[in-house]
């Protein structure tokens, strides 16, 4: 092992701390809850001075088989700390919010083992070291999801490690093509291959792909994200909302800017996920009449406006600048104000017991902090000017506009970029891409709209239960800390966002010429002018005349989604329930039938061997009692032998796979 420790801290920490916290909270739940601040606390602090740090590396060889290996560049420290403090917020707001819940410690235990397996992903110097982490974060955060053990926490925990399997079993083929292919899985030399057929490389990435795309809940992997995000307590919420997603996105970006860096045959496949992601989801929410459900189908189609960046930078080629920095951007902002957000939902939540717009109406009317809080958050998910989402959403903007511009010098001067599409049909192709992203930016602020207004200004629920002290100070401290970074960030543009999309660049191969925006020019205010104009129409034209009924002072929201669009009902329910487990059947049906002969065979001669098989042993022997006798598929007796061998089998066909 050599290296910088520190990097192994950040990790085994938090999961240290998590059985401390178990251990103390089997004899004093309030130790273990400082317990558990404490050890988050410490978390932030050391990653704050690892800063110092930054360009270090910590190798473990032999680890897991292949080692593992650790990096801290700029991109992964800026989200180190994002991670540390949104976990640290996060868990001292749990003290209350799961004062009177059960498995608390079993709680603890899981989210701060999800602390540092996230860690372990963020760090992480290769693909291999990813997975073996990003697995561990998708099976202890299981347990955020399920926490409240209701049936509806159940189903929607079973539909997120549904996603969360098979897409890690996609990955991990993925990734073991990927290296018979290129003989190496460290991200920075994926960066530097030398292929001459790039197309050899598109399965394996595909493949990978799929388990990134599950946890970032980009279409058509997104169906675990509503129901998760609903039934999750909103701590856990913001965190699968604003830092498990990322994650996957990670996985993305490695992939992007690795062996496809600068491809726009991989472009082009993100640029039309990330569009019916973002669309999809703005829909979704604008439909919802459940505040977590909202601002879950909104993080889907926020995920989105983050793919289309990461899509940017592949078309832009050594120009993707703006993509770059715009997608750091986006991602940063994005966790802060989901972190807001949900927890403004869960002191809702927490008072109310309820999520439905019609029972929590009028609830934050005469409440300043939490007024305040949510404002900041839908200021800044709006990607209203001065506030951090503005940032992002107008620099992954402008990188569309580029390339516009681009293709326009293109469609006077020859062919476009790909051979089966005209430049002109390019050119068109991200004009409706632009207008798609503004329009889902105009659908994210009639949504906000809609919140505020039922929370704010809506006459309050009949009957609705309000405690006089609705949150407590400490609570209080950290959504106003929480809130007041968005504005923060917007409003100092160059010495934070820049400063920061700058310094995380290298991550994403980004172009070392930068291109400083005058952000609150006329042609950057265009975009959220339009996307807010947009939004405004959407709330008053749209949403007022058909999503809500107003009878006399009192308004009713309308719940109008289909149910029978559920893609999760609808597709993959059926699919997964019903569908695979028939093939598998059926697969293991014929290969039972194609080997029973052959290893019958194998099985009686070896029977002959008295000291292989002892002829009397009817309990583990092949031979049994025929009267005893039960039969696989009517063909073979039934043993443990006969099972061994048939495993034994099995084996040497996956190796044999494997080896290809």
């Amino acid at each position: 092992m050599r290296g910088n420790f520190t990097l192994l801290f950040l990790v085994l920490w938090p999961m240290l701390g998590g059985l401390l916290s178990y251990i103390a909270g089997r004899f004093n739940r309030r130790t273990r809850d400082y317990a558990a601040d404490a050890v988050c606390l410490v978390e932030l602090a050391v990653v704050l001075a690892s800063y110092k740090h930054v360009g270090s590396e910590l190798v473990i060889p032999g680890a897991c088989g292949l080692g593992m290996h650790f990096t801290l560049d700029g991109f992964r420290y800026i989200y180190a700390v994002i991670i540390a403090f949104m976990w640290a917020a996060t868990t001292i707001f749990s003290r209350e919010y799961l004062a009177h819940h059960h498995n608390r410690n079993r709680y603890y235990l899981y989210v701060l083992m999800t602390l540092g397996s996230i860690m372990g992903v963020f760090l992480s110097a290769d693909l291999y070291t990813t997975f073996i982490f990003f697995e561990m974060m998708s099976l202890f955060s299981y347990v955020m999801v399920v926490q409240d053990e209701t049936p509806e926490a159940q189903r929607a925990a079973q539909t997120y490690l549904a996603i969360a399997i098979i897409g890690g079993l996609a990955t991990l083929t993925g990734l073991i093509m990927l290296y018979s292919r290129v003989g190496t899985l460290e991200i920075p030399a994926l960066a530097k291959l030398e292929l001459q057929d790039r197309s050899i490389l598109y399965v394996p990435g595909v493949l990978v792909f799929i388990g990134f795309a599950a946890k970032a809940a980009i279409f058509p992997s997104h169906i675990w994200l509503p129901t998760a995000h609903t039934a999750a307590p909103a701590p856990s919420s913001a965190l699968l909302s604003g830092l498990l997603t990322k994650s996957g996105l990670f996985g993305i970006i490695v992939l992007s800017s690795g062996p496809f860096l600068h491809d726009p045959f991989w472009g082009l496949m993100l640029l039309v996920l990330a569009v019916i992601t973002m669309v999809l989801g703005a829909v979704l929410a604008v439909f919802s009449v459940n505040i977590k459900r909202t601002l879950a189908c909104s993080s889907m189609s926020q995920l989105g406006f983050i793919l289309t960046g990461i899509a940017m930078q592949c078309f832009l080629g050594e120009h993707n600048d703006l993509a770059v920095r715009g997608t750091i951007l986006y991602m940063v902002g994005h966790s802060l104000i989901k972190l807001v957000l949900f927890l403004c939902a869960g002191v809702v939540h927490m008072n109310t017991h309820k999520l439905n717009l019609n029972d929590i109406k009028g609830f934050g009317r005469g409440k300043k902090c939490l007024m305040f809080a949510f404002t900041m958050g839908g200021l800044g998910l709006m990607g209203a000017p001065f506030w951090n989402g503005y940032l992002g959403k107008t620099l992954v903007h402008d990188a569309i506009v580029e390339h516009l511009h681009e293709l326009s010098g293109v469609i006077r001067g020859g062919a476009g970029t790909f051979a089966f599409m005209t430049a002109e049909a390019e050119a068109m192709m991200f004009g409706v891409c632009e207008w798609l992203f503004l329009i889902s930016g105009g659908l994210t602020t009639a949504y906000v709209i809609k919140l505020f207004v039922a929370l704010f200004v809506a006459e309050p629920a009949p009957g609705m239960h309000q405690k006089d002290k609705y949150i407590s100070w400490v609570n209080a401290g950290i959504l106003t800390l929480s809130a007041v970074l968005l504005p923060l960030i917007g409003m100092m543009p160059y010495r934070i966002g820049d400063a920061m999309s700058i310094f995380g660049s290298s991550f994403m191969n980004g172009s070392n010429h930068h291109h400083i925006l005058n952000y609150f020019s006329s042609t950057c205010l265009e975009g959220a002018i339009i996307s807010i104009g947009i939004g405004i129409a959407v709330y008053f034209l749209f949403i007022q005349n058909f999503l809500l009924v107003r009878r006399g002072r009192e308004i009713e929201y309308l719940d109008l989604w289909p149910e029978k669009l559920n893609v999760e009902n609808l597709i993959f329910r059926p699919v997964i329930g019903t569908i695979l487990p028939f093939v598998g059947a059926l697969f293991a049906r014929l290969v039972d039938l194609v080997t029973a002969g052959p290893v019958a065979l194998m099985l009686s001669q070896a029977s002959r061997i008295k000291f292989i098989q002892p002829p009397e042993d009817t309990d583990f022997g092949y031979y049994q009692e025929e009267a005893k006798a039960e039969t696989v598929g009517g063909l073979l007796p039934s043993s443990l032998a006969y099972g061994l061998m048939m495993f034994a089998v099995g084996l040497m066909f996956v190796i044999a796979f494997m080896m290809l």
